[in-house]
């Protein structure tokens, strides 16, 4: 079998690894690149209201890299947030914000249905706000569920994703390669703008998105099987918990 990972090529290489150490043969296909929006006047005043936030959720390394640049461009210090909580989509993000001596809450699942199980959000009040740290079109279930709540967002666009331009032909290359078992390929979806640039690649290249799906958590795995059943496909879908490579080698060897 091969295995897909469509992991960004920063955090890549540990799941990688540890597939090649149990004799999977891995293919590199990131599925997704994240680039900084500009510094902006709409930024500069969500900024200047961030100080009367309860939470500040960031969800991904890239928004903290981004998000505590733009905290300098707006004049605020990291001390300024010393009576904010912190929350971290995963244990990645929470490295990175570390790094600035921030602690934060991380779920047991790296979901946005994980992020709201996390008893500070149960406890949030509806007086405050709550900040997002976050790329265009991510975490808007997240968001409209605490809006539904009464709770006031901050909502920080810091980047927008693409499709690496180099994956279109890294893709067309594996479908070209006889070697290769289309019907046999194991694939990692950990996000929904993922799985649309997967179905993407699948569609310039007219290839049938066959194979294994191991999909990051319920809401994703209801996505990807709402597809198959609207297209009658045949792929079996594995969710997974979180993305330990153990856990992830653990499902590949019970197919």
């Amino acid at each position: 079998m091969l295995f897909i990972n469509t992991r960004p090529d920063s955090r890549a290489a540990e799941l990688t690894e540890a597939l090649q150490n149990e004799g999977y043969q891995v293919e590199s296909l990131p599925l997704l690149e994240l680039v900084a929006k500009p510094f902006s006047e709409h930024l500069l005043q969500l900024y200047q209201q961030l100080l009367k936030a309860q939470a500040i959720v960031v969800v991904s390394p890239t928004a903290v890299e981004v998000g505590m640049e733009y905290l300098v461009k707006s004049g605020l210090k990291i001390s300024d947030l010393k009576n904010i909580q912190w929350i971290a989509v995963g244990q990645a993000t929470a490295n990175c914000l570390n790094e600035y001596g921030i602690e934060a809450h991380i779920p047991d699942v790296e979901t946005s249905e994980g992020m709201l199980n996390l008893p500070i959000l149960h406890n949030m009040q509806q007086t405050g706000s709550v900040a997002f740290w976050r790329g265009e079109g991510g975490r808007q279930f997240m968001m409209e569920t605490l809006q539904q709540q009464g709770i006031q967002i901050l909502n920080f666009v810091l980047y927008h994703r693409q499709c690496p331009e180099a994956s279109y032909s890294t893709f067309k290359h594996l479908t070209q390669n006889s070697n290769y078992n289309l019907n046999k390929w194991l694939v990692l979806i950990t996000s929904e703008a993922s799985w649309k640039y997967w179905l993407e690649l699948c569609s310039k290249n007219n290839v049938q998105p066959d194979g294994v799906y191991l999909v990051l958590g319920p809401r994703l795995f209801q996505i990807v099987k709402e597809y198959r059943d609207q297209q009658q496909a045949h792929f079996h879908i594995i969710q997974l918990e979180n993305l330990s490579p153990s856990g992830m080698i653990h499902h590949i060897q019970a197919l």
